[in-house]
């Protein structure tokens, strides 16, 4: 049984250290876990969001273990298909998110509606859930170096790791939109640069396979424009980590989080944010060299979308 606090009062002051107006009106956010986190990996944002914001937070309860369940999709023909749907598989999830969108739910008065902050696969995941629980009273959806877009088909060394599911959301969930009513706001990180396995994708002889003219206009943040360091051979890590891109988007020499690249991590009709030198995961970010989407200093780039 699930433990739940006394609501708050629906309006709070926010602390100074907010940019927002001292008396506002506090959206509830729920904070949903992505692949291999737990609840704890997002105990220092909710804080930040609660203490330094005045905005109550609640992280839906998920254990690093819970996500061996997912293994039982090896036993379902539509995982070798890479046709599986998202049910029953991620009944688990959805039920940790209905759990903590009730808890969300004290915090309201009548009228009042909740912010959902997914991180990582918890951003599809949010999606699904507010597909299947319609009544949910959601006004908000903020993402957080989400793969949302399934990878190209047909392109050689590209395996979809999601086996069919992005596949299924596209296609049966609603697409994003940006209204009063409801909003989808996409965050992407541009952490570092990926590179292809072999070769050069400086040298004019490589030949990458393009997936879309958005990846064209991924350019060098302008703060690095001038490092000539940076046309020397890739390093080792940026051809690992392009590889990760390549799994995602098609291409391994596009920018990203050092996880997901920046362009399957927006969505069309949702207003989409990219922020430089943010890395994908609280787990290995220090929260200064290699800060992530939910260290202090990057958040407050984007908690003003919580706050009006």
């Amino acid at each position: 049984m699930s433990l739940l606090p006394s609501p708050p009062p629906s309006l709070r002051t926010v602390p100074a250290t907010s940019a927002a107006s001292s008396t506002v009106a506090l959206r509830p956010v729920v904070i949903l876990p992505g692949l291999g986190n737990n609840t704890g990996d997002y105990k220092d944002m909710a804080m930040t969001l609660r203490e330094g914001y005045g905005i109550p937070s609640v992280v839906a309860r998920v254990s690093r273990v819970d996500w061996l369940r997912h293994a039982a999709a090896l036993l379902s023909p539509g995982f070798w298909r890479g046709s599986l749907h998202p049910r029953p598989l991620i009944d688990w999830y959805l039920e940790r998110v209905a759990e903590a969108v009730a808890e969300a739910k004290l915090h309201l008065e009548d009228g009042g509606s909740i912010s959902l902050v997914g991180h990582s696969a918890g951003g599809w995941l949010a999606r699904v859930y507010m597909e299947e629980f319609r009544m949910s009273r959601i006004s908000l959806l903020l993402t957080l170096g989400s793969p949302h877009l399934p990878p190209p088909k047909g392109l050689p060394g590209v395996i979809d790791q999601t086996r069919g599911l992005l596949d299924y959301i596209e296609k049966n969930c609603a697409p994003a939109v940006y209204t009063p009513e409801l909003k989808y706001i996409c965050i992407a990180g541009r952490y570092i640069q990926g590179a292809p396995l072999f070769g050069n994708s400086n040298d004019p002889s490589y030949d990458p396979m393009l997936v879309g003219e958005e990846l064209n206009k991924i350019k060098l943040p302008a703060k690095y424009s001038n490092d000539k360091s940076l046309s020397s051979a890739p390093s080792l890590h940026a051809r690992f980590v392009g590889q990760s891109y390549k799994q995602v988007c098609g291409q391994a020499d596009v920018w990203g989080d050092g996880v997901v690249p920046e362009v399957s991590a927006h969505l069309e009709g949702a207003l989409n944010i990219s922020l430089d030198g943010v890395y994908h995961s609280p787990v290995g970010s220090d929260g200064t060299i290699r800060p992530w989407f939910g260290s202090a200093s990057v958040l407050k780039k984007w908690v003003h979308h919580l706050l009006t």
